[in-house]
Parts: C-alpha cells; structure tokens; sequence
C-alpha cells in the first residue's frame, strides 16, 4: 500500500508539473524546448554508443523497421536541434547504404513485409528532409522511398472492401499497414503534388470505415479477420493509434477537411483514457514486476511511435487549440521517462507508468521509443 501511495503522488507531482508549466507555456505552440532536447540528445548518443553497429549498420537486437524507425527519429532529433551529432549514421546504416545503390532490389530486403516497408519510407524520407536542410543531395534516398512506396501500391485489392496486404503472402490485412499507407500516400502528396499519391489516400479511410476496423471505444484493434471481412477484436497497440491520427492530419491538409482532424482525435482521446495508468502511455505487456509479461521486439517501440505521430498529427493539424489540447499529456510521458523509465546509463526501458521493480527491459528499441518521446515533446510539451 505504502509503495502504491508513493506512486501516486510520484505520478500526481509529475502531471501537476506538467499540466502548471504548459498553462504557463500557453502561447508557445511550435518552439523546440533545449531542456528536452538535452535530454533527448543524451538517449540518442547513449543508443548509438551502446546498440549501433557501424561494421553492419543494424542496431544489436533490432529489425528492419525498428531501425528503420531509430534512424527515423535520431534525424527528426537533428532537425530540431540544428545540430549534426549523428550525420553520418544514415550512410553508413543497412538501410542508407541500400538506398545509395541503385543496383539495390528492395523487394529481397523487404521478404515480403508490406508494412516494414512503409516505415522504411518514412526513415528514407526524414533523411532527406535532413540532407536538404544541410544542403546536401537527398535524390537516392527519394528514388528509393518511391521506389518502396510502389511496391507498396501495388498490394491494395478490393479483397474486404480494399486495403493493403500486411504481406505479399496475402493471409492478412491490418490496421497499421493501412494506416502508414494513408500517411505515405497523403504526405507523398504534399510532398511531390502527385495526384496518384492523393488518389491512393482518399481510398484508405473508406476501406478502413467499411470494415469497423475502429471499434466502438475509438481505438482501432490489430486487423480483420478476413474470412468476414471483420474487425478481429486483437489487441489495441498505442502504435496502431497514434499512426492513424498523423495519416488523416495529412489527408486534412490535402483536402482541406478540417472535420478529419475531429475524427483522428476520436483516436488521440481514446488512447489517453483506456491505454494509460495515471495518464502514462502503458501497452498490455508492459509489466512493472519481474516475471510479469515481456512486450516482444516490435512491441517495445510502440508508445514512443504514438508520440512521435502525435508530434505528426500536430504539425498538420497546426492549430493552437489541439496543440494545447495534448501538450501536458506529452509532458506527463517524457516525466515519467526521465524519472521511471531510465536507467543509471541512460538506457531507456520498456515501461514507463511506474519505477522498474524488475520487469522492464532495456533495448534499441525501448531507448528509441524513449528518443521519440522526447523529441515530439520538445516541440509540443511543457518546457521546464
């Protein structure tokens, strides 16, 4: 009793902090706080120091997408901080070197694995963003993002009322890969004024509304089952949540459907109130305890893709309001971060909502999950 009282008051004190420094903060909407972003800096060099292996260019017990995700955020953390601390990371990882070459046939590295490639597009597009900002040439790794994204297009069928398939074996369709495909189609499309792009985005909400892939709390589950064309009812990841709500501020923007922005907060809110303890993002398999349920790889870096989306979500959205909207809530997750998620070397871990009692693991993943966190929420949260 004594230890769940100090919690409480742990976590009370964090979002009081929180909630009184954004009131302060209220007419900042779209600066970059330093004290974050310090100590975002200080989890980025610890996760290239410790996991990145320059000899392969993969991060020790990572993937494919999940690096692709780090490299994703680690130049998202450059752009914000207009430092170069990390330039040379993304032609020496797997992916930049594949995207450098133009003999790479990205349909070998992809096994298969539709959505592992719509996150690989958005690493190879924030790297360019990156290397254009620095004056540098970013055309091979636009090549090879349309070049991924084409592969991707080509997976959509009317199989369930249309969609993409989680993977060229076509056993399945799910939210997430859907969802990225709506955020690349959108993006692409202000991006580039392709109209095929547009074209492509207009088609995902339907598919997903047909099929009631959003179920009744707002929050969308894993997929459908597909001999019903159903919502299949799995679990609810915060990643699932947070990649939607960017895909359809993008599309917002597009179109000019400001009423797109109040659908994907349907998902925001959702998310704050059924999959958090004490207002901190919690998956299903975290566990505090030692011996408790262990999130898998893909699963640990979900709750710093939810922020990292929400930082997505609210440079589309751009509007005062929404940002005020979410900004305590981000203060809250990078709080409980700092003070319960990380370690004595500055390793991040997979549980965030109350301090480690040994359940919590410490990976790439975990640190790029805590990375992500800190970088949506200088721009958003509460600077202290």
């Amino acid at each position: 009793m004594a230890r769940l009282l100090l919690r409480f008051s742990q976590l009370l004190s964090i979002n009081i902090l929180a909630t009184a420094i954004h009131i302060a903060n209220a007419h900042v909407y779209k600066r970059q706080c330093q004290a974050t972003l310090n100590l975002a800096l200080t989890v980025a060099h610890r996760l290239q120091d410790h996991y990145f292996n320059p000899s392969n260019g993969q991060y020790t017990g990572g993937s494919l997408w999940t690096d692709a995700s780090t490299l994703e955020d680690l130049h998202n953390l450059m752009l914000a901080t207009g430092t170069d601390d990390f330039s040379t990371v993304a032609d020496t990882s797997f992916i930049g070197k594949a995207a450098l070459n133009s003999a790479t046939d990205w349909q070998a590295i992809l096994n298969g694995s539709n959505d592992d490639a719509g996150w690989i597009v958005l690493a190879l597009w924030k790297i360019a963003d990156y290397k254009g900002a620095r004056g540098l040439s970013n055309a091979a790794y636009l090549g090879s993002a349309s070049t991924i994204y084409d592969i991707i297009a080509g997976q959509w069928d009317n199989t369930c009322g249309g969609g993409v398939w989680w993977s060229t074996a076509h056993t399945y369709k799910n939210a997430v890969t859907n969802e990225l495909f709506l955020l690349l189609s959108a993006s692409g499309f202000l991006r580039f004024r392709n109209q095929t792009y547009l074209d492509n985005a207009n088609k995902v909400p339907i598919s997903l509304k047909n099929t009631d892939m959003r179920n009744s709390a707002g929050l969308y589950n894993d997929g459908l089952d597909t001999s019903t064309c159903s919502n299949n009812g799995q679990t609810t990841w915060t990643y699932n949540q947070g990649v939607i709500a960017s895909g359809l501020a993008a599309l917002s923007v597009a179109n000019g459907d400001k009423t797109l922005l109040d659908q994907a907060e349907i998902t925001l809110d959702a998310t704050i109130a059924h999959l958090t303890t004490i207002n901190i993002l919690r998956e299903s398999c975290d566990d505090v305890a030692s011996g408790g349920a262990v999130c898998d790889q893909d699963q640990q870096i979900f709750k710093g893709i939810w922020t990292k989306h929400l930082q997505y979500y609210l440079d589309n959205a751009n509007d005062p309001a929404r940002t005020a909207k979410y900004s305590a809530f981000l203060g809250s997750q990078i709080a409980a971060v700092l003070h319960f998620g990380t370690n004595a070397d500055n390793d991040v871990g997979s549980v965030w909502y109350e301090p480690d009692q040994g359940g919590s693991i410490f990976t790439p993943k975990t640190s790029a999950s805590g990375l992500a966190a800190y970088v949506s929420a200088a721009k958003y949260g509460p600077c202290w």
